[in-house]
């Protein structure tokens, strides 16, 4: 098996078995942010306590690039503090624009590494990693 035929099993099972998929009944941040472009639509919800991601779920529409990557941010967060939540932001954003970036935390974000290559899929692969952000700031 060839290292795109598995990212793209990877990539396929998250958006086939999203992680995380869902919303929380009780108060949590809810970040809602949408791709104009392709109609990609995320309502990610944050759960913090004392500086440290506790939990986060995500609904929404879209291709399986923005699912997936949506499903494994969300795997790749929780017990993350903010901090290093933030850092694995930025890491992804760099690799994303075909920049080095290891992931020895959550080796599966990888699997996206081949959507640099597609500048139109880029904000489907970001949308989940914006609302993050969004959703840290307005914590």
């Amino acid at each position: 098996m060839q290292l795109d035929d598995l990212y793209r099993r990877v990539i396929m099972d998250h958006y086939k078995n999203p992680r995380n998929r869902g919303r929380f009944e009780d108060d949590a941040v809810t970040v809602d942010l949408n791709n104009p472009t392709c109609g990609d639509r995320i309502s990610l919800q944050l759960k913090t306590k004392d500086g440290v991601v506790e939990d986060a779920r995500f609904t929404g529409e879209g291709c399986s690039i923005s699912m997936s990557s949506a499903s494994m941010m969300t795997e790749a967060v929780k017990g993350k503090t903010i901090d290093q939540a933030l850092d694995m932001a930025n890491r992804f954003s760099s690799l994303m624009k075909g920049e080095a970036a290891e992931f020895d935390d959550y080796e599966e974000l990888e699997a996206l590494s081949g959507v640099n290559k597609f500048p139109a899929r880029i904000k489907c692969a970001t949308l989940a990693w914006n609302a993050l952000r969004k959703g840290i700031d307005e914590e």
